[in-house]
């Protein structure tokens, strides 16, 4: 004796086959937001509205910033608009790469003269300097430098 194949069988596949493919969906999205590192910023939507002030206030000082590593010596080099160098105060400065927080490090910058310095054991690889700095005139600098080491 054979079962007649009927509208409410079909049903009963695709609604148990579309509970399967939510079910793996917010699965997936629940380990995705449970591994989030977070963003930066403690708050985007406060960062968000005084971005454009901030930056503005960094462009207003017309600083030209590079950053390099070599032979495990961390050196920050910020000119002024005329090309002398600037001397300021570390706020925050965290030498990592973006994909492994683990390697994040601090380092401790002091100024030579010139530029500012730090000694760093680092791989080869490329790297992210996130700095921040304040300003003779109290003005924030924010930067990321990408860096290369070989």
């Amino acid at each position: 004796m054979t079962r007649e194949f009927t509208g409410w069988h079909m049903l009963g596949l695709m609604v148990g086959g579309f509970g399967i493919i939510i079910a793996v969906n917010l699965t997936l999205a629940w380990n995705a937001i449970a591994t989030f590192p977070g963003l930066e910023a403690r708050n985007s939507y406060v960062v968000s509205q005084k971005f454009q002030a901030d930056r503005a206030a960094q462009n207003a000082l017309r600083w030209n910033a590079t950053a390099t590593i070599d032979d495990g010596l961390l050196t920050v080099e910020i000119l002024d608009h005329n090309g002398t160098p600037v001397e300021t105060e570390v706020v925050r400065a965290i030498l990592g790469r973006a994909t492994h927080t683990g390697e994040d490090s601090t380092p401790e910058f002091t100024w030579n003269g010139t530029a500012l310095t730090a000694p760093v054991e680092n791989t080869a690889g490329y790297w992210n300097l996130r700095l921040e700095l304040i300003a003779p005139d109290g003005t924030n600098f924010r930067r990321r430098f990408p860096i290369t080491v070989k």
